[in-house]
């Protein structure tokens, strides 16, 4: 697939073919689902807690006497029914992580980089650089680029500039591309990718699944819910 290749102006300046394997695969929305709830479901922390009636620092004596009163028996305050009681089947501390193999994580990036290159939503620039922090220009330069919509920017590597020029927008997200996740793909409605962008994701997503990939961890940091 050939898309043009803009600049900061938002000027066409030439084209690149975008690999077939990865912008081009079969779209696979269950497991694109699949993937997105794993790592929505990795991001919780799970340390809700609520008391049980042997946990609750209540009274241990009779709430009233067994007999003559005419009402149920009870013995204690602590039970679920009384207020200030304990909380019957509350949630408790746990874990949601879930697993999911790298091949499928990976298909589901491939499947969702595909949907997006065939809805036209990804934006090719031949590079983004900024003097210093600015938010007007990173404002600017997003609707040279994707009109108004909301945008993924990502970058080769660390660039503090830009990150920072990004940080305030609600609509604009500045992400590594070795981090790129599928809660962010799917967030957000146009990825502009610069040329020296486009290299790392076609690195990583193109490698044969048989190898070790020292940056393993890196790569697929969804645990935290905000990269992969």
């Amino acid at each position: 697939m050939k898309v043009p290749v803009y600049n900061m102006a938002g000027e066409e300046v030439s084209s690149v073919e975008l690999p077939a394997s990865i912008f081009e695969a079969e779209i696979n929305r269950g497991l694109m689902h699949q993937a997105l709830v794993r790592q929505l479901a990795n991001a919780r922390l799970g340390t809700h807690k609520v008391k049980g009636r042997s946990e609750v620092n209540r009274s241990t004596a009779k709430i009233y006497r067994q007999k003559g009163t005419g009402n149920a028996r009870h013995g204690s305050r602590r039970a679920p029914i009384f207020v200030g009681g304990g909380v019957a089947h509350g949630p408790q501390p746990r874990k949601y992580v879930k697993n999911m193999p790298r091949k499928m994580r990976r298909a589901a990036l491939r499947s969702a980089l595909s949907a997006k290159a065939s809805n036209g939503e990804i934006v090719v620039v031949n590079e983004v650089s900024m003097e210093g922090p600015k938010t007007k220009e990173m404002v600017a330069l997003m609707r040279r680029l994707a009109a108004e919509n909301s945008a993924l920017l990502l970058l080769a590597g660390k660039d503090e500039n830009v990150e920072k020029s990004a940080r305030n927008l609600p609509d604009v997200k500045a992400l590594p591309a070795s981090y790129l996740n599928i809660r962010d793909l799917l967030g957000y409605n146009k990825i502009v990718m610069p040329l020296a962008a486009l290299d790392v994701v076609t690195s990583f997503l193109s490698l044969d699944d048989d190898l070790d990939f020292e940056d393993e961890d890196v790569l697929d940091q969804e645990t935290t819910g905000e990269e992969e």
